[in-house]
């Protein structure tokens, strides 16, 4: 899902809003190998395992881990820093886990029964700093139409006919797991149209690939950013639209603009904080937002939000990371802070958490080993969560020790 664009950018993520943000703003990672990303902890490193929500939420989430990790070639192989599992050994650690919850244990008992069965791997983090940066992203609802109208004038638009997606692999191994994007004219493949193009010169108008409209073009520029979203209808039918592809141009940080403009200060940065500006500002909404030159295009799904393995996301239980460097539907623990608010959603204070979540989405800002999004669900809280969560943390993976036969 994620986050705005969750093959190259969201996601928000592909894939919150802040998220984007914060991987614009934050140093520049040197390239770290999947072999290097996790370190193997001795048991003596383990955290405390504590988890701050209900296991009903946890077995929702590993469900959905199983259902994708049963459609794999049971010998693929996935990745925990410097050791390999094949995904039928991860289906049966995952079970394990399952079955290690549903026997109501105290928390001591499942860190020792952790501690006997599962090897636990952290990541390095940033920069050399072991803690990772959380952000947050949410499910937005917008109100929308199944057709134009002054009400309804703006566009979501589902993938154009001209769209095409090159593997530069095919041609050379050399370009590794390349991709280019654009869109095929006279015998040749070049750029596809720009945010600027598609939104402000109407290149897009004449193709018939208009999937719903909508009534708010904030709503709609922020939907691109989180990568999935609820569209409720006049009738009050409610249409489930998920990221499906962008028009491949690099994804560019309308927060990080306002800062450097000197609009926003970094402190008070947030999603909300932008809306506020944009609201107060009209006259600057379509260069601001046509600075960021990446468009997502999206595709009616029955259920969502969708994760990048293709299953429903679950609040508060998946998270986004860089699947290049982590195993994709893996179980995961994490510790990091989130807001306490009041009735209207103010954020009061920030406590520490932590609990078990799974890998199941990435976002094109959601790059390295020391950035994880939360996906926080839908509603005023996961709104504010996602748009205010800027917070250091740690990230572990666990995987079941190999059984002797």
């Amino acid at each position: 899902m994620k986050r705005y664009d969750f093959k190259y950018i969201i996601y928000a993520l592909s894939l919150g809003f802040v998220a984007l943000l914060a991987a614009c703003i934050s140093r520049v990672e040197r390239p770290v190998t999947a072999e290097k990303a996790l370190v193997k902890l001795q048991s003596s490193e383990f955290p405390d395992f504590s988890d701050d929500m209900s296991y009903e939420s946890l077995r929702a989430a590993i469900n959905q881990s199983l259902a994708y990790l049963g459609r794999l070639n049971p010998s693929v192989p996935l990745r925990f820093g410097p050791d390999l599992f094949t995904a039928a050994h991860l289906i049966d650690s995952t079970k394990a886990f399952s079955g290690l919850i549903g026997r109501s244990l105290s928390p001591e008992e499942l860190r020792e029964a952790i501690e006997n069965s599962f090897w636990v791997y952290k990541s390095i983090g940033r920069n050399r700093d072991p803690n990772v940066l959380f952000t947050g992203y949410y499910e937005p609802i917008l109100q929308g139409s199944l057709k134009e109208s002054t009400e309804y004038p703006y566009p979501i638009y589902r993938r154009p006919d001209d769209w095409v997606s090159v593997d530069l692999r095919l041609f050379n191994p050399k370009y590794g797991s390349d991709r280019i994007v654009g869109r095929h004219v006279d015998r040749t493949v070049i750029p596809y149209f720009s945010r600027e193009d598609i939104d402000s010169r109407g290149q897009l108008d004449e193709k018939d690939c208009e999937l719903l409209w909508v009534s708010d073009q904030m709503d709609l520029f922020f939907l691109q950013i989180q990568g999935s979203g609820q569209v409720i209808l006049e009738d009050g039918a409610v249409l489930h639209v998920n990221y499906d592809c962008n028009n491949g141009h690099a994804y560019r940080s309308i927060g990080k603009l306002l800062i450097d403009e000197g609009k926003i200060s970094w402190e008070e940065m947030s999603a909300q904080r932008i809306r506020s500006y944009l609201k107060s500002h009209p006259h600057e909404i379509e260069r601001i937002f046509n600075y960021n030159e990446s468009y997502v295009f999206f595709r009616l799904v029955d259920d969502g939000p969708l994760g990048a393995i293709e299953v429903p996301l679950t609040p508060g239980r998946s998270v986004a990371t860089d699947l290049d460097l982590f195993p994709e539907g893996a179980l995961a623990f994490i510790q990091t802070e989130k807001p306490v608010t009041s009735v209207d959603g103010t954020i009061e204070s920030w406590e520490g958490f932590s609990r078990f979540v799974l890998n199941q989405d990435t976002g094109g800002a959601i790059n390295g080993p020391g950035r994880v999004d939360l996906f926080w669900g839908n509603g005023q809280y996961a709104r504010v969560a996602a748009g205010h969560m800027k917070h250091g943390g740690t990230l572990y993976f666990l995987v079941q020790k190999e059984v002797k036969k």
